[in-house]
This record gives C-alpha cells, structure tokens and sequence, in this order.
C-alpha cells in the first residue's frame, strides 16, 4: 500500500510523495511552492497535483512548504529547491539564484490590491495616512511590494503590520483588526466569496504574470521536460481534469488552475519593477 508521509522540519512542511515509475528509486526532487494561504491548506491543493506530475513524468517530487513568505524567499536564495511555482525568484537579490521558468499558471495576470470592508469610512489611499494596514508578508509581490510601492509614490505614511500570509491577511481585515490590507486580487476574490465578505478596492495595480513553474540549473534537462510535459498534460487529461477540478473547488476558485509553456522574458515587466521599486526589499 502506497503511504502519504508528512513532517515538520526547522520550519518547513515536507510532504512526501508515492513515486510509482522507474525513476521512483532516485531520491524524490524537492518542490517548493509560494505560501499564499495556510500551510495546511496549501498542501491539500498541491499534493494531488504533485501526485498526479509525480506519476505521469516519472520524477519523484516532494512538496515544501514554508511557513511564512521570507522563509520560502530565503529557500530560493538558498537554491534549496529543484522545482519552484513561485515569483521570489524574480526579486532582485535571488536572481543569481538561477532559476528557469519552463511553464506557468494560464489564469490572467494578476494585480495587487489594497482593500478595505464595504462599509468602511476608507475611500481613498490619503485617507490611509497614519493607519494600520496589514500586509501578508515583506517578500510577498502583489500583497506587500505592489501596494507598498503604492502608497510610497503617493508619500502615505502607514504603519504595516504582517499577517505571515495572504488569507491570514484578509483574516485580520475580517476581524476588524486593521482598516485595509494588502491582498493578491485573486486570492482576495476567493477568500471573500468563501467567507463571505463585502469588501472594497481602494487601490488596483497594472497586471503582473502571476506565478511561474521554474527549476534549479542543477535539474537534468530531461527530468524538466518530464515535469512540464506532465504539468502541461493536466488539463487535457481526464484524471488530471478532475485533479485540477477538485483543487478548484476546494478554494471556491470559479476557474480550475491549468498550465501553459513559457519562458523567463515572460515575467521581464516584474524584474523592471524590482529594479525601480521604492520598497525596501528585506530578506532574510
């Protein structure tokens, strides 16, 4: 019988996934994805997806999941991971990281927001000066990078606070903890619909390709093509549709993540905005 194995280690949830296949032997490749949601959470949506790559490419992966968004940049930086679905790679001090994008998310671009409760009093970023606003965490792109740079180009002094992640986020908007937060559009959609939370945008930024599926230069050539012929077969494939279906449904997302082939000048409009940003990117 094929047994599903979880561990805690120095911070990181480590899934461990059946490998099936010929390959199954090697040591299983490690696959980090970003932390938007609970590390719980995020884990029941990416083990079956993991599963089903695992067993049509034939290449062992095992989930990491950090705690929080600095522990997963600090993992990249590290090149602790052989496949990434993640944008941390993209910022500025984990370039030389490496990392090469060969797929990613055929959802639309995505935008930052800062959001604030329907019946707020909150109706425009000036009014913000002076306040608590929660962001998810300093190395999350679309939560904290975009809607920071936001209010910094518009001289609005806030006091930040960080959640750890986006749902804990929009978790403490819920509870009336803080005036505003700093979310991912989409995830905020979700969570809202979930929840059911009126809520309002103050601020929208312009579209950014979301996450990225990449490997470590250390990754044999082959086993990347494995993975991504796996990854792009997902959505053609019935037993990779329901996968992909079930994951839908468990984050009320109205659409079914797929993925499509791309490359690293795909996301060139991110690293131009980490080299212009007003935001103080500090890492671990």
């Amino acid at each position: 019988m094929k047994k599903w194995i979880a561990t805690v280690s120095l911070g990181v949830l480590v899934f461990l996934l059946p490998a099936t296949h010929a390959r199954s032997q090697s040591q299983p490749h490690s696959f980090g994805v970003i932390i938007w949601r609970s590390p719980t959470l995020t884990a029941q949506f990416w083990n079956p997806i993991l599963r089903y790559v695992s067993e049509r490419s034939g290449v062992p992966l095992q989930l990491k999941v950090a705690q929080t968004g600095p522990e997963h940049t600090a993992m990249v930086r590290r090149k602790e991971l052989h496949f990434l679905y993640s944008n941390h790679n993209f910022i500025k001090e984990n370039v030389e990281s490496g990392y090469r994008v060969f797929a990613r998310s055929k959802e639309d671009a995505g935008t930052g927001e800062l959001v604030v409760l329907k019946e707020s009093p909150i109706r425009s970023l000036a009014d913000l000066a002076g306040k608590e606003v929660v962001f998810p965490h300093i190395a999350a792109f679309y939560g904290y990078h975009l809607t920071m740079d936001a209010l910094l180009r518009q001289g609005v002094q806030v006091k930040p606070h960080f959640a750890g992640n986006q749902e804990g986020a929009m978790g403490q908007l819920k509870a009336g903890r803080t005036v505003a937060a700093g979310v991912n559009a989409d995830v905020m959609r979700a969570f809202a619909q979930r929840e059911n939370i009126p809520y309002r945008v103050l601020w929208s930024s312009d579209k950014f390709l979301s996450l990225a599926l990449s490997s470590h230069p250390s990754v044999p050539a082959e086993t990347v093509k494995a993975v991504q012929a796996a990854f792009l077969q997902m959505s053609d494939d019935p037993e990779g549709t329901k996968v992909l279906a079930s994951g839908a449904a468990l984050l009320r997302q109205t659409t079914p993540l797929s993925f499509i082939a791309a490359k690293d000048s795909d996301f060139d409009n991110m690293r131009r905005f980490y080299r212009t940003t007003l935001v103080k990117i500090e890492l671990q």
